[in-house]
């Protein structure tokens, strides 16, 4: 029976150290499943801290890449605004050297062969047919001091044989003399 006393006597211990160490067992027991509790929720605050930051690694990635290209695009465009302004400078000076050539071009023009040698051959018929028209009329007009010199002669004649005044009959030949050689 010391062993069914000793059993019992081991019993009553645990029992007596269960009713002592029971509160500071529970309270340990609640102790280890809040802190189990907050191991969970500090786990899972780090696995959604780890994807933020994944995320943020990812849009930070993408934010470097955005800015790389920004500055690769605003140094394109510099580069090509001072192309621009290169090629306004090369157009007033290509516009200016066009507008000294439209000027030579004018001057040139001026004295164009093929437009002289047509006034000319327009020219030289103008004068043909002024100078025809001119002989024509100097023909005319020594026919017409012609036909007036003979009638003149006819009437200093007829004048004469009437017996009209001798003066007007001695200058007559005179006069006709000098329209016959102004005609000529």
């Amino acid at each position: 029976m010391l062993t069914a006393s000793k059993l019992e006597k081991i019993m009553e211990l645990e029992a007596n150290l269960r009713a002592e160490y029971q509160q500071q067992l529970d309270a340990k027991t609640a102790e280890i499943d809040r802190l189990s509790a907050r191991e969970s929720e500090l786990q899972a605050a780090v696995d959604k801290q780890l994807e933020t930051i994944t995320d943020l690694t990812g849009k930070a990635t993408d934010s470097q890449k955005a800015e790389q290209r920004a500055r690769e695009l605003h140094n394109r465009s510099e580069r090509l605004l001072a192309e621009i302004a290169d090629l306004k400078q090369r157009i007033k000076t290509l516009q200016k050297d066009l507008a000294a050539v439209r000027e030579e071009n004018k001057g040139l023009t001026q004295f164009d062969p093929v437009r002289m040698k047509k006034n000319l051959d327009a020219s030289k018929k103008k004068l043909a047919e002024k100078t025809r028209a001119s002989d024509l009329l100097q023909k005319t007009l020594s026919e017409t001091k012609k036909e007036n010199a003979e009638l003149r002669r006819k009437v200093a004649e007829l004048e004469a044989k009437v017996g009209g005044p001798g003066a007007e009959v001695a200058d007559s030949p005179e006069s006709e003399a000098k329209e016959a050689s102004a005609a000529a």
